[in-house]
């Protein structure tokens, strides 16, 4: 498949139409050593090998989704859906941390999200014109100001950087997956399927993930039940116990990011590139359409910025056992 602009995917914050201000990355006390949070939530991910990767035709080949290989991951500890909103409220009452995104001061909210009051105060990126940089849209004001967390307690917490998350990380005495950890706990112990449950998006008509459906970026016919986050418990679970693996939120992956299969580390844990510019996110969310995007395949892959934050950005964690 030839390689579509994947600004529907990872929006950036370095978008030139954007004024950029740099930040410092906020510190606090870490817990005890040896201390998991919300351990009860994280599922058993057993070792062994895996082919990694696709050269399937509705793949992105300019993205690095192959060649196929095989790759060895040691056993691991997974959170079996999202970091929630209630569990990052948990973070930020326990330590007074503040996001990234909040020192920034604003992140991208889809257009559609935002009364014709709330689009007068906004700035638009004209590469991505469904894309809005909202001021005071933070992780418990979604869509700005005049929005609330209240009843989505139990969604993917969204709006947080990577540097969000490692810090999220560290306070929970966990760490973000590698991305080969988390390609080989999507594909839930199946060998080559485009999906978590298969090769089908909708076998017999049953939607098992959050996706655009209808005609992006303008109508999202919802046929899937949302239009932008899920419950972070919705839809059946992979074959690892793991939810949302495909759509939702994209969720960020430890890596730096790299085209080159060469540059990732080799074929047992591959850590990634040493250095980069971006870093990866996997699973896709509820922006992307098969007509644009459809990166909510196991294997597909794309990356943006550390200090980059978007309505549909999240990350659950892992653990070594």
């Amino acid at each position: 498949m030839g390689n579509k602009d994947n600004s529907c995917c990872g929006v950036s914050r370095m978008s030139p139409e954007i004024e950029l201000k740099t930040t410092e990355i906020e510190t606090f006390q870490e817990n005890a050593p040896n201390q998991i949070l919300f351990k009860e939530k994280m599922v058993y991910i057993p070792g062994g090998e895996f082919l990694m990767g696709t050269t399937d035709k509705d793949g992105f080949i300019a993205d690095g989704e192959g060649p196929v290989r095989k790759v060895k991951i040691n056993s691991f500890l997974m959170d079996s859906y999202a970091v929630t909103n209630k569990e990052f409220k948990e973070f930020v009452d326990d330590t007074g941390y503040i996001t990234e995104t909040e020192k920034f001061g604003w992140s991208y909210v889809y257009y559609g999200f935002l009364s014709k009051e709330d689009t007068r105060q906004v700035k638009r990126v004209v590469s991505t014109p469904w894309w809005y940089a909202v001021t005071g849209a933070f992780w418990y004001q979604p869509e700005g100001p005049n929005s609330t967390i209240e009843h989505r307690m139990d969604h993917p917490v969204v709006h947080v950087t990577w540097n969000d998350g490692i810090a999220f990380c560290k306070w929970a005495g966990k760490r973000l997956p590698t991305e080969a950890e988390w390609e080989y706990a999507a594909r839930g112990g199946l060998e080559r399927k485009k999906y978590p449950w298969g090769d089908e998006l909708t076998p017999n008509g049953v939607h098992h993930c959050n996706i655009w459906q209808g005609d992006f970026p303008h109508k999202n016919t919802e046929e899937d039940g949302y239009a932008g986050t899920a419950p972070a418990k919705s839809f059946p679970e992979n074959g690892y116990g793991l939810y949302n693996v495909s759509g939702n939120v994209w969720e960020w992956c430890s890596d730096w990011f790299s085209k080159s299969i060469h540059n990732r580390g080799g074929r047992e844990n591959p850590q990634g590139p040493s250095t980069g510019k971006t870093k990866v996110m996997r699973g896709g969310s509820y922006m992307c359409h098969k007509s644009y995007c459809n990166r909510y395949r196991v294997a597909a892959r794309t990356s943006n910025t550390p200090d980059s934050s978007a309505g549909h950005l999240g990350f659950r964690c892992v653990t070594d056992v």
